[in-house]
């Protein structure tokens, strides 16, 4: 167990927010029968929140290559979990969607980790579930800031 100062140490702050996340692997991929790897299940999510982008952004995102990244969608789609139209702008674009399946195996896969984690909340005191909450709330909007002004800066990153 980690003893907090009353006023820890970014630095501090920083190792135990990324133990914490080395336990959420391992709780999530208990909680998983996922038939996706980890990049494929990273392509579900980015299209689930950039519905219709295209091949290039969505490689972009990855950090990865456009025939790395088709070959990810090709099997994604072969599974039933994205589909892809051609753009109305550009016959030779090809726009990816996350299919019904696919939102349904991101609910799925999201019920089974909240789950377990339901497991070690109850296990926690209900201060330190309030603290947590709290701070999870300030992270989760300090990191919102972050990437939006990471997409102004870089635009061309995320977009269609």
């Amino acid at each position: 167990m980690t003893t907090f100062r009353p006023r820890p140490e970014p630095d501090e702050i920083a190792r135990v927010t990324s133990r914490a996340a080395e336990f959420l692997e391992v709780l999530w991929g208990r909680a998983s029968s996922s038939p996706t790897s980890a990049s494929q299940l990273r392509v579900l999510l980015i299209l689930e929140h950039h519905e219709g982008i295209n091949l290039r952004t969505l490689a972009d995102s990855l950090a990865s290559t456009p025939p790395s990244t088709s070959r990810l969608c090709d099997r994604l789609q072969a599974a039933g979990f994205v589909e892809r139209t051609d753009s109305p702008a550009d016959r030779r674009e090809v726009r990816l969607h996350l299919s019904r399946r696919g939102r349904a195996f991101l609910a799925d896969l999201r019920a089974r980790r909240e789950a377990a984690l339901q497991a070690v909340l109850d296990q926690m005191p209900v201060a330190g579930r309030m603290s947590l909450l709290q701070g999870l709330e300030a992270f989760c909007e300090a990191a919102s800031v972050q990437m939006q002004d990471d997409e102004v800066r870089d635009p061309g990153s995320r977009t269609a």
